[in-house]
């Protein structure tokens, strides 16, 4: 018997609309936005479904993306259909933590939406992102420390596909040696910040501080850290690795590579976008990869 793994994309897959659908034909989802919206004092449904620019706001961008991933995840979990293990990128490991029973959705929308905030806060001046393609992770790693500033991996998303952040600076030096050293594209992100970087200990610590009055619960469904990308077996693990997460590497592709491990030949991924169905492309292409974006895509299901 094969596994099934939930995935839950992260920033960057979010647009005006997504999860209207759930929220006009499925009760629970509506019940998700709406409790998503009490949670965080803000309008959820206004962000989510009429046109604005706060959408693409990191301290915005954050509830509203997991509020359309529980909905959907809701919907999924109506049908009866559960995972074997779960995992979610960045934001999206939010997601993981609903499916896999160790905080409920109130608890996800109260501290996604502290953690948007000081994320967004902690963004100093000239912090910058970049994709870099088509270059060994290695030759990648190397650049990066010799580099001088500050420029580290924030993403291992699949193979030929790795993502730098840091100082704009040095971003822009550790580019052109990219580019010298062989890399097809190196591509500037349209981000707010340098996300998943060292310079963002400060958010992490407050976030910290959040997670202190927040329930975990006994671990359900195996669920992987971006961290580790390794189980998380001890709930007393939990909020160490997600203080740790929001300036430390996402290990996506070693996360995958985990799963693949250990029998999981199904993955579903829940949330805006297809983002998460291209990395697995590109990792594995011997599996079933499965979207929920849409109500139509519950019937696949």
């Amino acid at each position: 018997m094969g596994k099934t793994a939930f995935m839950f994309p992260g920033q960057g897959a979010q647009y005006v609309g997504m999860g209207k659908d759930f929220y006009e034909q499925i009760p629970v989802c509506k019940e998700m936005f709406k409790l998503a919206g009490e949670a965080s004092g803000l309008d959820v449904e206004a962000l989510c479904f009429e046109e604005n620019e706060q959408i693409n706001i990191t301290e915005y961008t954050q509830i509203a993306m997991l509020a359309a991933e529980v909905a959907m995840l809701k919907a999924v979990e109506e049908k009866g259909i559960r995972p074997d293990v779960t995992a979610g990128l960045s934001l999206g490991e939010y997601g993981a933590l609903v499916a896999s029973g160790v905080m409920t959705p109130e608890e996800v929308f109260k501290i996604v939406r502290k953690r948007g905030i000081y994320m967004q806060e902690a963004v100093p001046d000239g912090g910058a992102m970049a994709a870099i393609l088509g270059l060994d992770t290695e030759i990648i790693e190397k650049i990066c420390g010799e580099t001088p500033g500050m420029v580290s991996v924030a993403n291992y998303n699949c193979p030929g596909q790795i993502v730098i952040t840091g100082e704009n600076g040095a971003i822009q030096e550790a580019i052109t040696k990219l580019t010298e050293a062989g890399a097809k594209r190196c591509v500037p992100l349209k981000v707010s910040g340098p996300f998943h970087s060292p310079m963002l200990v400060g958010a992490g610590e407050k976030l910290a501080k959040e997670l202190e009055a927040v329930a975990v619960h006994e671990i359900q469904v195996p669920y992987i850290a971006n961290v580790t990308a390794d189980y998380v077996r001890k709930t007393e693990d939990v909020k160490p690795l997600l203080e740790k997460q929001v300036s430390s590497s996402v290990k996506w592709q070693q996360t995958i590579e985990r799963m693949l491990a250990d029998g999981v030949d199904t993955f579903i991924e829940i949330g805006p976008g297809k983002t998460l169905s291209g990395f697995m492309r590109k990792i594995n292409r011997d599996v079933k990869v499965l979207n929920v974006e849409k109500v139509e895509d519950l019937e696949k299901l």
